[in-house]
């Protein structure tokens, strides 16, 4: 070949490879959708939620994102509400957004669940997958499971379990009042926790059980003057977002000198509205706290704290973004069934320990822990929201411990 058909040859080499560069470059990103409540009373937890998920979109990204592309979150607001969360579900699939996120409050869960489930199987060219870090109630991996959706959360009757490992290992609890929300969750985990008290600690007597209506209440002196009347020396309860903050600033107000157990007194602004009122009397259980003593995701939180002023302790966006990218990356597709096959036989540690779907019904298995607001100092390294207060473990829960029977019968596609 002569010199000047080398370098044609060549020159054609490089453009070819510069062209192709182009293409790669040019490719679109990967589009996932959060549906959070971005407006309402609940707005708070759904903006803190979707920073979460936004974070780790922004460092699957900055490590080269997935396949080579970038991944972009679109956020969708819910208003809390099913009916106005199929309205956001409907632009998504319009955008062709094939993933979607969430989401804050198991009634908006559930109907997302629902709705992709219907939407696959008229749309078999356009399928969805509903990745669930925070509808915790029980049914959506039991009597409503579906093959579109995956829990990366624990649902409510593995955090109760968790719940009641402390409260059954307290010797002074003798009195229990159950405080819980009026939907789905709020009333499972009431369900749950009268049937287990009932078996194992009969000496606990269930002096109180209320459901009150989701976010609605302005006012809860009167459920506190009832806590007081009733002599309850503890408090159980699944009660989250501007419900547990009132309930725990009347608690303070009061003076009430009942332990309180929950389930989400992590969420945005609950610890800055209990403050010292909780210290020592506090319990929470959450699948991690900044306080964890193997370190491992210390600078994950610090980073995301600096970004944001806000505290990060909800794993579940973590694990479920990163648990997705891996699951495309394996099966080098965005094809959802693929995908969710994938997901079915992924082990990975999100920084907390090993965690895994169960194939069965969808349910993330991973470790839990038990922590009690206590004042900075031993064991309390970094404070919540400033408050001076912080996260003690009290307890930990190993993933295999989480490992209930399930009644779900899922449909898989063919």
């Amino acid at each position: 070949m002569s010199i000047t058909r080398k370098v044609a040859a060549a020159v054609s080499g490089v453009a070819w490879i510069v062209i192709g560069g182009l293409a790669q470059a040019a490719d679109p990103p990967i589009r996932i959708a959060t549906i959070e409540p971005l407006s309402g009373p609940p707005a708070a937890v759904g903006k803190w939620w979707t920073n979460q998920a936004q974070f780790a979109v922004d460092r699957l990204n900055a490590g080269g994102g997935v396949l080579g592309r970038k991944v972009e979150l679109v956020p969708f607001d819910s208003k809390s509400s099913p009916a106005e969360a199929l309205i956001a579900l409907k632009a998504a699939t319009d955008q062709g957004i094939r993933f979607v996120f969430g989401t804050a409050g198991s009634h908006v869960a559930i109907a997302l669940s629902e709705a992709i489930t219907k939407h696959n199987a008229r749309n078999p060219d356009a399928r969805v997958l509903f990745l669930n870090y925070g509808g915790v109630a029980p049914e959506l991996t039991n009597e409503q499971c579906s093959f579109w959706h995956f829990r990366f959360e624990a649902n409510g009757d593995q955090k109760v379990v968790g719940l009641l490992q402390q409260v059954l290992a307290s010797k002074n609890v003798r009195k229990a009042y159950l405080l819980n929300q009026d939907y789905a969750y709020g009333q499972a985990v009431r369900k749950l926790l009268r049937e287990l008290l009932a078996q194992r600690r009969l000496d606990i007597e269930i002096v109180g059980d209320d459901l009150i209506q989701l976010q609605k209440a302005k006012d809860f002196a009167p459920y506190v003057a009832k806590i007081r009347a009733s002599g309850a020396d503890t408090v159980i309860t699944s009660v989250w977002g501007s419900d547990l903050i009132l309930l725990m600033r009347a608690s303070h107000d009061s003076r009430l000198g009942a332990r309180f157990y929950t389930l989400n007194a992590h969420f945005i602004g609950t610890p800055t509205a209990i403050g010292e009122a909780g210290a020592e009397r506090l319990v929470n259980v959450n699948a991690w706290h900044p306080n964890v003593s193997d370190g491992k995701l210390q600078p994950y939180y610090l980073e995301f704290k600096g970004k944001y002023r806000q505290e990060w302790n909800h794993l579940p966006m973590k694990a479920a973004v990163e648990m997705w990218a891996r699951a495309i990356e394996s099966t080098k597709s965005t094809d959802a069934i693929k995908i969710a096959q994938a997901l079915e036989t992924t082990r990975y540690d999100a920084g907390s320990g090993t965690m895994w779907i169960r194939a069965d019904d969808h349910q993330i298995m991973q470790p839990l822990y038990a922590a009690v607001f206590t004042k900075v100092g031993p064991g309390v390294k970094y404070d919540a929201e400033g408050t001076g207060f912080g996260w003690k473990t009290e307890g930990r829960v190993d993933a295999e411990e989480t490992v209930l029977p399930h009644r779900c019968k899922m449909e898989r596609p063919r």
